[in-house]
């Protein structure tokens, strides 16, 4: 289990990456407040341009499955096709991995398998996934549930879109405080 150094908390823009993970037009209706989860997640992702926050995104089997949803293909820089649940086990994933960008805030669906399992391997190969908790969906409840749980278990960091969005930030004077503020309100 990691410790926590106090030091290194706060997550800052310059360093961090926002994925979201599989948010496909054809699986969100299965998923629990699929709607609501979607408008969280572009929030954030609107944030996170404005912020200068590379944004990716990963679709699994997007033949079978579907492209990333509309409302949220606007704030992409990249995307991933996977048939991995684990994305980093496909040679595409991190191979054009944006330099210094060692913080990883995961968001998408579902909870319990391809978020989970693409943190746990993002954090097997040295980078620090940040679990976005009001931003991942699964199709049960319980399965979210369990997912959170065994993230802590292996003492992975957990926030919520709206603390990173002001840890990105930093201050009130920084240039886009206004923009993003309209997105948190």
């Amino acid at each position: 289990m990691r410790t926590a150094d106090p030091s290194q908390a706060l997550m800052t823009a310059g360093a961090s990456l926002l994925l979201i993970v599989d948010m496909q037009e054809k699986l969100l209706p299965a998923i629990q407040e699929a709607d609501a989860l979607r408008s969280r997640v572009a929030r954030l992702a609107q944030a996170a341009c404005l912020l200068a926050v590379p944004v990716w995104a990963t679709e699994h089997w997007p033949q079978k499955i579907g492209p990333t949803h509309a409302d949220l293909l606007p704030h992409l820089d990249h995307t991933v096709a996977k048939t991995h649940f684990n994305a980093c086990r496909e040679p595409a994933f991190l191979r054009n991995w944006p330099a210094g960008r060692p913080r990883v805030l995961l968001t998408g669906t579902e909870a319990h398998i391809c978020v989970l399992q693409t943190g746990l391997g993002l954090a097997q190969a040295g980078y620090e996934p940040v679990l976005v908790a009001d931003g991942i969906g699964s199709r049960r409840a319980s399965d979210r549930v369990a997912a959170c749980e065994r993230w802590r278990r292996y003492g992975l960091e957990t926030v919520t879109a709206e603390m990173a969005i002001y840890e990105w930030l930093e201050t009130p004077e920084h240039h886009a405080f206004r923009n993003v503020l309209a997105l948190v309100k």
